[in-house]
């Protein structure tokens, strides 16, 4: 299919959905203005509707206040607390922009509100649960020794964070991986099934990995980018080995090595022969 032809096929749908959308609109106000039967309860199922949604939305912005001022997690609100968050950010994102709020500023307060609500859920795994997400732009961009496929390739030279994210994962024994986009993300998590993810990323790919992965709980670490966006960036070690302790079950603290590491060691040292 041609690059025209693929645009048509989007198009065209755009443009169906919208005449139909349309056609029932007018029917509801052809009806209502009628004085019809139908039409006067088509137009109370959509108030009522739109006032359900409302009120819901409110129940869930209301325990979203109540858990970021109090500390406490109403657990009834939990699911309408996250779908309004989700729901709101869109919206957030077009007012700020409106009113001259930087995107990102915005995005990372959506992070931190993220990373508050997950703290109180107290949710803890053994470590075979969680996996370190990174992303490429971490490794220094002239390293030779590529871990897109297999992160355990690092050397540590300490040029770069990737390192210190493995020496975490060993001492805490999780899973440690590198993402070059979110098709990989997507993949790492369809393989490895983690229960939490501690991922790092910038603002805006943290918070689409978030939208994408609801239902598993992850906690982001903005990185940090001294050199501009996508190269040679670096990450807050303390923050990722704070969050690995606040989601990971107590007594995990793994002092050994991990079967895992000792394999990437093995591999590693096999090649420097």
């Amino acid at each position: 299919m041609k690059g025209n032809e693929k645009k048509r096929v989007f198009m065209g749908l755009i443009i169906i959905s919208l005449l139909v959308m349309a056609a029932i609109a007018g029917l509801i106000w052809y009806l209502f203005r009628t004085e019809s039967q139908v039409g006067r309860w088509l137009w109370f199922v959509a108030i009522l509707l739109l006032s359900g949604f409302l009120i819901y939305a409110a129940a869930g912005i209301f325990s979203l206040l109540v858990s970021l001022i109090t500390g406490q997690n109403i657990s009834v609100l939990s699911k309408a607390r996250q779908r309004a968050a989700f729901a709101f950010l869109p919206i957030a994102l077009r007012l700020g922009g409106l009113l001259g709020i930087d995107q990102d500023r915005i995005r990372a307060s959506f992070i931190e509100v993220n990373n508050q609500l997950i703290r109180q859920r107290q949710r803890r795994v053994n470590p075979e649960e969680l996996l370190i997400l990174a992303p490429v732009c971490l490794q220094q961009a002239e390293c030779p020794r590529k871990v897109t496929s297999d992160i355990w390739q690092c050397r540590r030279c300490g040029r770069c964070s990737v390192g210190g994210l493995l020496e975490l994962a060993e001492r805490y024994g999780v899973h440690a991986a590198i993402a070059t986009g979110g098709t990989k993300a997507r993949q790492l998590l369809r393989d490895l099934r983690p229960q939490v993810v501690v991922a790092i990323a910038c603002e805006r790919d943290l918070v689409s990995g978030l939208q994408d992965s609801r239902r598993i709980t992850v906690r982001g670490i903005t990185n940090q980018r001294p050199h501009g966006p996508c190269f040679n960036t670096q990450v807050d070690l303390e923050k990722v080995e704070a969050a690995l302790r606040s989601c990971l079950l107590p007594g995990n603290n793994r002092q050994h090595v991990n079967a895992m590491s000792d394999q990437g060691s093995m591999q590693d040292s096999g090649k420097l022969e």
